[in-house]
């Protein structure tokens, strides 16, 4: 595991208690169940975790048992101390602990330096060692150093040794650890409010989409319900890109391999492809990426100037390999449907004016979102590392060209933006839109990438103006990335509340009684014919319970009818989110909906 990097001072005596308690924690483990054998505890984003191997079974109930005997090794203010050691002494240290055999043998191979850390404690004069353990440190000096009401062991979870599925199956338990109380519980009241926000559990509780053991590991099933969000996504990411000059196309989710070879991309993600299939003596495979055949696309005839740029855009089927320990939820999917487009340019300043473009687009989608640039989402110009050839194309002056051209399109837009080393396409640079989680953890959601690499793999050229061939540049983006992660996102974002445009069911609407039923009918009629979704609730069960299912539903809309609103021709509403809205007239109604999924507010 790469170790975590360490800005500020703060930030390294966090990093060093964190990795103490991860010690501490090993060292309350073995003194309960001393047949344990230990693999690695390093420190993790607000806190650590230490894998085990268990001779007998664990549960979340022992937590706070360990939890306890952590504080009171701590309360004992024992000293962490380093000692360099040889190979040799390692393994005779260690003589019984696999995990740590494998990781010496590694470190003697690479001829790495060794050292371990004692926790201890001096009772007069004699020193009594509580726990040892492989380790480059650093650590605190003194356990006097730890807030002890400020770190809480949270969860239990398995993980494979070196992350590895084929490996097996430990135990890992996870602490968060923070500076004082107020911090912990500030991160702890967080964490409740992203668990009532998860949107595996909200998934499952609104009916929007399943997984199958029988279909498969991370390939969603999409409900009734979670199509119609996700239609509604895909139709306004589909006519949006339309309107902005894009051509959508549909190619095959399959492919011959040499299609890959030809791209480069074979080499750099055949670990994340599933394997090929031979068929007629060619090799085929499902893909994972669209470029190559919107590259084809373009060479199926001769191209003039006058035809660019040219916006190849497609909402992709894409299939990647992902091991089952690194799944979740719609966040992390081996079969998912990318915005993707490719952009075929003349030049470069015909290329920035399309990077420029593309993210307009971008800020328009998040807008529409509610999204605020610099609250919810942020700029990384994402670099490339001229020093690793195995990982980028090598072209010094080229990538020195492409870096300093999407440098320049924020500039212009004086954005706000930060710059990451080794984190670019093997293509070429790329500026990723950073967006927060309800936990305000960032993760990559879209990207605009600059591709000196494929022009020339695939001899993108247009005839210019003297009727000369000239290579063409291409831009590559994604203008709401991956539709699953997207809805994840969103999911989480509207706690499952989700704005009328996107809802799957906009209005319920409840008779009183079954008197009622026929007026209930033709007002859902009403809504229906302009095109709103709407579910006629009479089931027989009692009107508070239909009322509270609905609202468990999160409909944004429940409207009520009995004698006065038949009489009056009206409807009483109720908001989601507002409340009660009082009687409103049918048509009245009807417009105040239809006008809020136009707006899509």
């Amino acid at each position: 595991m790469a170790k975590r990097k360490i800005e500020k001072k703060d930030d390294l005596q966090m990093h060093k208690v964190r990795h103490s308690l991860s010690h501490l924690l090993a060292a309350a483990v073995l003194e309960k169940w001393p047949k344990t054998k230990l693999a690695i505890g390093p420190v993790i984003e607000n806190g650590f975790y230490y894998d085990f191997d268990f001779a007998s079974p664990v549960s979340d109930k022992d937590l706070l048992g360990l939890e306890k005997r952590m504080r009171e090794f701590a309360k004992r203010n024992l000293s962490f101390t380093k000692k360099n050691i040889t190979s040799a002494q390692a393994e005779k240290l260690f003589v019984h602990a696999p995990y740590k055999k494998e990781l010496i043998s590694e470190l003697r191979i690479k001829k790495a330096p060794l050292s371990i850390y004692e926790t201890s404690t001096n009772k007069g004069s004699k020193k009594e060692t509580v726990f040892m353990d492989l380790c480059s440190g650093p650590h605190i000096k003194k356990t006097s150093e730890i807030a002890l009401d400020a770190f809480k062991l949270t969860h239990l979870a398995g993980a494979y040794w070196r992350g590895d599925e084929k490996n097996k199956m430990l135990t890992r338990i996870y602490g968060v650890a923070f500076a004082d109380k107020k911090e912990l519980d500030v991160y702890l009241k967080m964490q409740e409010e992203a668990a009532r926000r998860d949107h595996r559990v909200l998934g499952k509780e609104l009916g929007l989409f399943v997984f199958s053991d029988v279909v498969g590991k991370g390939l969603p099933l999409w409900t009734a319900k979670g199509a119609i969000i996700r239609r509604e996504l895909e139709k306004f990411i589909v006519e949006e890109e339309i309107k902005r000059g894009y051509e959508h196309v549909y190619t095959p989710e399959l492919a011959n391999l040499d299609l890959y070879r030809k791209s480069g991309h074979y080499p750099y993600y055949k670990d994340s492809m599933y394997p090929s299939m031979k068929i007629d003596g060619d090799e085929f495979m499902l893909r994972p990426m669209t470029c190559p055949h919107h590259f084809e696309l373009y060479l199926s005839r001769p191209r003039s100037y006058r035809e660019l740029p040219m916006r190849i855009a497609e909402l992709a089927k894409l299939f990647r390999y992902e091991q089952s320990g690194e799944l979740s939820g719609l966040l992390r999917v081996r079969s998912f449907c990318l915005a993707d487009a490719h952009i075929i340019c003349a030049d470069e300043e015909q290329a920035k004016q399309e990077i420029a473009g593309a993210l307009d687009l971008i800020d328009f989608i998040s807008k529409t979102f509610g999204l605020k640039m610099g609250r919810d989402y942020s700029y990384r110009l994402s670099l490339g590392n001229s020093k690793d050839t195995k990982k980028y194309y090598k072209a010094p002056a080229l990538w020195a060209r492409a870096e300093k051209i999407l440098r320049e399109v924020l500039q212009e837009r004086r954005a706000t933006f930060v710059e990451a080393k080794d984190e670019a396409a093997f293509y070429g640079p790329k500026i990723d839109i950073q967006m927060k989680n309800v936990l305000g953890k960032e993760d990559t959601a879209f990207t605009v990438q600059y591709d000196f690499v494929m022009p020339k793999r695939f001899s993108l050229t247009y005839i210019d103006k003297e009727g000369k061939d000239r290579e063409a540049v291409v831009v590559h983006r994604s203008s709401v990335g991956a539709i699953e992660r997207t809805i994840a996102f969103l999911i989480e974002r509207f706690a499952g509340a989700f704005p009328m445009w996107l809802a799957p069911v906009q209005v319920a609407v409840i008779p009183v009684s079954q008197k009622h039923g026929a007026y209930a009918k033709k007002v859902s009629l009403a809504l229906s014919d302009y095109g709103v979704r709407v579910s006629l609730v009479d089931d027989g069960q009692t009107l508070g319970k239909r009322i509270r299912a609905i609202e468990l539903q999160k409909v944004p809309y429940t409207i009520v009818v009995g004698d006065r609103e038949k009489s009056a021709k009206t409807v009483s509403v109720r908001s989601y989110k507002k409340g009660p809205l009082g009687e409103i007239g049918v048509d009245a109604f009807v417009k105040k909906i239809t006008d809020e999924i136009k707006k899509k507010g």
